[in-house]
């Protein structure tokens, strides 16, 4: 594996809301630890979107290769920049159903295109799938920074409102997350005054 500059994670995994000057386009990346259920290190890798295909269908691809030994349970976290789009959602939705041997965890720094109802069908898919999906915070951004980044033996470094933005994307998250039935009484109960 070829570990994340620091410059490139921070500027890739940072969740701020709007990208700091000077402006560069986020990419995806996609950090990854295989291990067995007593914790036992397999793989880690970074991927990124590759020409006409995103970084979840080169992770996929990756884990089938690794994952043949459908005798031994897997575990998989996966931190991501963007939360999957609806198209990949429904691949890592049929790879785990396809794979019960294997559990997947997915941590988001940011939420992709997360005001389109499409985008938040494939969030709720991954959800009702069993396939956690949570927003990276403090902790998931160390635990990332200590195995996929370069650090040169320093300690990760929280940009300014870190955990604001975390607990921002996470209300969010859990709004998106909520049950249709819970969002209509919500509107019903909803008092204009």
């Amino acid at each position: 594996m070829n570990p994340l500059q620091e410059d490139i994670f921070c500027r890739q995994f940072g969740n701020q809301h709007r990208v700091p000057k000077p402006y560069y386009r986020r990419k995806t990346y996609l950090c990854y630890q295989l291990k067995l259920p007593e914790g036992t290190l397999i793989d880690k890798d970074c991927l990124r979107n590759k020409k006409k295909r995103h970084a979840e269908m080169c992770f996929i691809d990756k884990i089938k290769s690794l994952t043949r030994d459908t005798s031994q349970r897997f575990e998989i976290i996966c931190y991501i920049t963007w939360s999957p789009c609806p198209f990949c959602a429904k691949e890592l939705v049929a790879f785990v159903k396809d794979n019960p041997h294997l559990s997947l965890r997915i941590f988001a720094s940011r939420l992709y295109v997360h005001w389109r109802w499409k985008y938040q069908q494939g969030l709720r898919h991954l959800h009702a799938s069993g396939i956690p999906v949570a927003v990276m915070s403090l902790p998931e951004f160390e635990d990332c920074w200590r195995n996929f980044v370069d650090h040169k033996d320093r300690s990760f470094q929280p940009w300014h409102n870190l955990d604001q933005y975390s607990k921002s994307i996470k209300r969010r998250l859990g709004k998106i997350l909520m049950p249709l039935n819970d969002l209509r009484n919500d509107f019903r109960n909803l008092k204009l005054e």
